[in-house]
């Protein structure tokens, strides 16, 4: 039991009888206590109310991310990205649309109603990237894994052993 909340639960426990007591407290904590169960009474966000119906905007929210998508090439990486994550969602979204809990243990990237405000937030960066066609602007670029020293200090290293002339 939490230390602080031992004065009201002995303060419960006088005022019932013995058995109807610890009923009572266990049924008092799980009532009071915000973001506990479904019956979720607060986001403990400020500006972020509760959303009973989260899992289902999940749903939707990331399937119209996943159908705007395909205004892009295929290969374009934004998509390619879009897609995995709209479609992990989706699937923890449908595969337990009555436990809002192992959907964002699943997802892993908050409560369900900052998913169904992240997918509103994409949405915005999806339609700056169409309108810009931002895929077009990628360049393809060569990468060195192990790029060869060149001597005589091309390569941009510092030559410690030079004196520099001090003014003064």
């Amino acid at each position: 039991m939490l230390r602080h909340l031992a004065p009201l639960t002995r303060s419960v426990h006088r005022a019932l009888p013995s058995n109807a007591a610890t009923k009572a407290s266990y049924r008092f904590f799980a009532d009071v206590v915000p973001g506990v169960g479904k019956g979720k009474t607060s986001t403990g966000l400020v500006g972020l109310a509760v959303d009973q119906d989260a899992i289902p905007k999940i749903v939707d929210k990331y399937q119209a991310l996943l159908d705007k998508a395909k205004e892009m090439p295929e290969t374009a990486q934004y998509r390619i990205n879009i897609e995995k994550i709209c479609n992990h969602r989706i699937k923890a979204a449908t595969t337990y649309p009555d436990d809002p809990e192992k959907v964002e243990e699943i997802c892993n990237c908050g409560q369900v109603e900052e998913l169904v405000q992240q997918a509103d937030d994409e949405m915005e960066v999806m339609n700056m990237y169409l309108n810009n066609r931002w895929w077009e602007l990628v360049e393809e670029v060569d990468i060195e894994y192990e790029p060869a020293q060149k001597e005589g200090g091309d390569h941009g290293d510092i030559e410690w052993d030079t004196k520099t002339e001090k003014s003064g």
